[in-house]
């Protein structure tokens, strides 16, 4: 169901897209208190939005895959709150924030489509903040997995998961590696 409210908001915007663009591994799409003038659908790749601590480690607040819509919170906003980071190499249809707004306004389906995006982002946002509260790395886990309902991703993107439920990737290696030798993974 999600995926299918995606598939639509997308095909509402790509219409509306002004220019598709490539950004290589590490490319930042945006940075941090840019002014907010358009928005990303991510087509390939992936690019994690994201906000670096006092002590300068990062925390990822959205993994955008394709698909996806990029910072969909900003389009109200005058400029952006995080970093868009390209986690690999990724592309993304540009489209400004002034036809999204158009579509939000005018096109009521649209709107309604949008508002129950949001909301799912909103339910994913908590459930992120609840696995960063848990104090070990194997609790995380284990909200991860319960809560996605799918088996671990394979070994490439194992640091991707480190990175979402907030532990580092060593840390995560140990967790699996443990589960592995007591035959719980």
């Amino acid at each position: 169901m999600i995926a299918i409210m995606s598939e639509q908001i997308v095909a509402h915007l790509r219409p509306k897209a002004v220019a598709e663009k490539s950004f290589a591994k590490g490319e930042y799409l945006f940075h941090r208190d840019d002014p907010v003038r358009k928005l990303f659908l991510v087509t390939s790749g992936c690019v994690n939005l994201v906000r670096h601590q006092a002590d300068g480690s990062p925390a990822v607040l959205q993994r955008s895959t394709p698909g996806t819509v990029l910072a969909e919170a900003s389009v109200f906003s005058q400029r952006y709150h995080c970093d868009a980071v390209a986690a690999m190499a990724t592309q993304a249809l540009l489209v400004p924030v002034v036809e999204v707004r158009r579509l939000l306004e005018r096109d009521l389906s649209f709107a309604a489509k949008w508002i129950a995006h949001l909301s799912h982002e909103l339910q994913s946002a908590r459930k992120r903040s609840e696995i960063a509260s848990l104090r070990t790395v194997g609790a995380r886990l284990d909200a991860w997995t319960a809560w996605n309902d799918v088996a671990l991703p394979t070994l490439g993107e194992w640091k991707g998961l480190a990175d979402e439920i907030g532990v580092s990737p060593e840390a995560l290696y140990r967790e699996l590696s443990k589960r592995r030798r007591s035959g719980t993974l």
